[in-house]
Order: structure tokens, then C-alpha cells, then sequence
């Protein structure tokens, strides 16, 4: 018979560890986003994001031609601190 055990804390971290270099992995392919990836990274509707934050002079945005993009890593970080200060409202 074969007896196999297992540190469930050090599998439990090695397993964060990959769900974390995954999460950069992901979070590096794109640069900018366009509307449709801010809705669908946000869980917003674009009604709801133009009436919350879309017009705030911090939110980083470049309108091209007819299509809005958002630089990802700046626009992540405006998110969190905009999500941060409706906390406290």
C-alpha cells in the first residue's frame, strides 16, 4: 500500500502563486482597453460608467477616430481609487 501525504498550506500557496503570475500574465496583454473590455472588466453598463466616472478629469481616456481606449494599468488604478472613495460617500 502507498501512504501519500500532502502540506495542504504549501499547495494552498503554491496555488496562489500560479493564480497570481496567470492574473499578470493576463493583466500584460493588453495595453488599452476599448469600451467593450472596460464594461466587461468593470461588470458596468456604459450608461452606468458615463454617469459614475467617464467625465471625471482623472479617468484616463484617448478618443481615436470614433472609438474611446483606455490605458489599462492607469485606468485599473483610477478604478480601484474611484471604487475606494465610494466607500466613504
Amino acid at each position: 500500500m502507498i501512504d501519500v501525504k500532502i502540506n495542504e498550506a504549501g499547495v494552498k500557496q503554491l496555488c496562489r502563486e500560479k493564480i497570481s503570475e496567470l492574473i499578470k500574465e493576463v493583466d500584460a496583454e493588453y495595453v488599452y482597453w476599448d469600451a467593450k473590455e472596460l464594461r466587461r472588466r468593470t461588470c458596468m453598463s456604459w450608461n452606468f460608467i458615463q454617469e459614475q466616472f467617464f467625465f471625471d478629469k482623472r479617468f484616463p481616456k484617448r478618443k481615436v477616430g470614433s472609438k474611446w481606449y483606455f490605458p489599462a494599468k492607469q485606468t485599473r488604478a483610477f478604478l480601484e481609487k474611484w471604487l475606494d472613495e465610494q466607500a466613504s460617500v
